[in-house]
């Protein structure tokens, strides 16, 4: 065990991967000498210099698709975008090439590239670099969608994504780089299932990413009033984990996901509408959701926190659907 904040741990998992496989390079905007937008690459130009730690030039457009063709020529590059609204700009070499290309070239072609980025609010960041798009991703054929919550993810998922054949997203939020706490060296990690991270019986609460912690200290809350919820870590947002929901919400039979994406075509109503189609029958009410509010993200802290998922309206929306509101 050793105690590190999430930013150093996603710096462990990029410095093994590094260390392990010669073919692995990362590059993005201010990666090097800057050390990293958010600091996560600090250090690691001197560490393994200029042909491994890449700096490029300001296009999302630009940069992604040499990675792209750096993944098809046989090398296992990881690109860092700044934060996930820069994304967008790069949507034509993620969406139309690396995530199609298996199945355009029949099977002769894969694109194992892994991109990561910052995802989410929380920070101050007002409207341009709060989004929360991963649920768009996640309904993207051909592309597989991490979403770190914990130390260990933050370190672990990094190397099974490069030995992915294809295109995987590997969304930080951006608000987790300063949490601090034991990362257990020993845990395995996989980028396949969903993990529960709490044990219940009266109630199933589905959160990933920033809204993990949330739902765990919502379930604490909730477990001196006598309300034992389990919390499932989402983990990976595609393809998602039916198995491991299906099974929580068949024995606590109510589910309520914590989603800081919008509400509208979210993927909190993605994963409601599988509990519906695979579990209504085990329902004992109808499934619920938290999302944050249909606004562009504010400025102003306190009008963040209140366009945000927060503890008091999870509880609320858990004593809901258990009649106890």
């Amino acid at each position: 065990m050793s105690r590190i904040t999430y930013r150093e741990a996603l710096r462990q998992g990029l410095r093994e991967a590094l260390a392990r496989d010669p073919r692995v390079f990362l590059m993005g905007e201010d990666v090097g000498r800057y050390g990293g937008t958010f600091a996560v690459s600090k250090g690691l130009l001197d560490e393994f210099g200029e042909q491994r730690i890449r700096d490029t030039p300001l296009s999302e457009l630009g940069f992604v698709a040499a990675g792209v063709g750096a993944a098809l020529g046989g090398m296992r590059p990881i690109v860092e975008v700044m934060t996930v609204n820069f994304s967008l700009l790069a949507l034509d070499p993620l969406m139309n090439t690396a995530a199609a290309l298996r199945h355009m070239s029949g099977g002769q072609f894969s694109v194992p590239l892994v991109v990561r980025m910052t995802t989410g609010a929380g920070r101050q960041l007002a409207a341009q670099h709060s989004h929360s798009l991963e649920g768009w991703f996640a309904h993207i054929p051909g592309l597989k969608i991490l979403a770190p919550a914990t130390l260990e993810d933050a370190r672990g998922m990094l190397w099974p994504a490069l030995q992915d054949p294809d295109l995987v997203l590997l969304f930080e939020q951006g608000a987790l780089y300063n949490q601090e706490g034991e990362l257990d060296e020993s845990e395995v990690v996989d980028i396949r299932s969903a993990r529960v991270r709490r044990e219940g019986r009266d109630l199933t609460l589905i959160a990933y990413g920033g809204t993990l912690g949330k739902a765990l200290a919502a379930a604490e809350q909730l477990a001196g009033e006598g309300v034992s919820a389990e919390v499932i870590d989402l983990r990976v947002l595609r393809p998602l984990d039916d198995a491991t929901l299906m099974a929580s919400v068949r024995k606590t039979r109510r589910a309520l996901v914590v989603d800081e994406g919008w509400r509208s075509g979210s993927l909190a109503a993605e994963i409601i509408a599988r509990i519906v189609e695979q579990a209504f029958f085990d329902l004992d009410a109808p499934p619920a959701r938290v999302c944050s509010a249909e606004v562009p993200m504010p400025y102003a802290k306190h009008l963040e926190d209140a366009a945000l998922p927060q503890v008091p309206a999870i509880v609320a929306a858990a004593k809901g659907l258990l009649g106890l509101a």
